[in-house]
């Protein structure tokens, strides 16, 4: 988001109609009638421009395209930066502060999990899988909860509803947090190996077990 700052055309248009009505009413035979024109002209532009400055609008920036080489990574992570930034504007438009930071939460996982996905492409299979069946249902939950916010109706269903959606909230963020926790479980492992493998090597060389003893020579 870029801020762009609209000038007002009205400082135009008076600057327009004072030069108008200075030509109605005053003479311009001279070289000094014209300049008394464009300063009136000014001094009538100036002030205002100062009473209408005009106003500060937000644009939003186009996104650079994700290029990771692999064309199925790339639709997987615009799509899903897609359903974050609907998921921020829900968000916005809830003014429950508990399903706010529920919802910020909630990005917060979906964020690392596509940032995951960006920096291994080997998790595709599984972020796939998240993202074609969990993110739009969580997704429909922060809708339908705004939706009906924004109703100015509490009725029996709508209050259920609002409480069944809370509890939900709280189930997908224990579910996205083991989901993003099982992507590291290849990273984990290979770990463990290598642990393993430098503790082979350590007791092998008697590193472990003599814990560097050193022996005294015999005069």
């Amino acid at each position: 988001m870029i801020e762009v700052t609209k000038k007002s055309v009205i400082p135009i248009y008076g600057l327009a109609i004072v030069w108008v009505l200075y030509c109605i009413l005053f003479p311009l035979y001279s070289f000094w009638h014209f300049v008394a024109l464009a300063c009136t002209g000014l001094i009538t532009f100036v002030v205002l421009s100062l009473i209408f400055p005009g106003k500060t609008v937000n644009i939003e920036t186009p996104k650079e395209p994700i290029s990771t080489g692999d064309e199925k990574v790339d639709v997987l992570l615009t799509d899903g930066g897609n359903s974050l930034d609907e998921m921020k504007k829900l968000r916005d438009a809830i003014p429950n502060e508990e399903i706010q930071t529920k919802a910020d939460q909630l990005i917060n996982i979906t964020d690392q999990i596509f940032k995951k996905l960006q920096a291994e492409p080997s998790v595709y299979t599984q972020v796939k899988r998240f993202a074609d069946f969990f993110l739009p249902t969580s997704v429909k939950l922060l809708r339908t909860y705004s939706q009906f916010d924004q109703s100015g109706v509490e009725g029996e269903n709508i209050k259920s509803t609002k409480e069944r959606i809370d509890s939900a909230l709280d189930m997908t963020l224990n579910s996205y947090k083991k989901f993003y926790d099982s992507l590291f479980e290849n990273q984990a492992l290979d770990i463990e190996t290598d642990i393993s493998v430098m503790e082979t090597m350590f007791k092998k060389d008697g590193i472990l077990e003599n814990d560097f003893k050193v022996e005294r020579k015999e005069e």
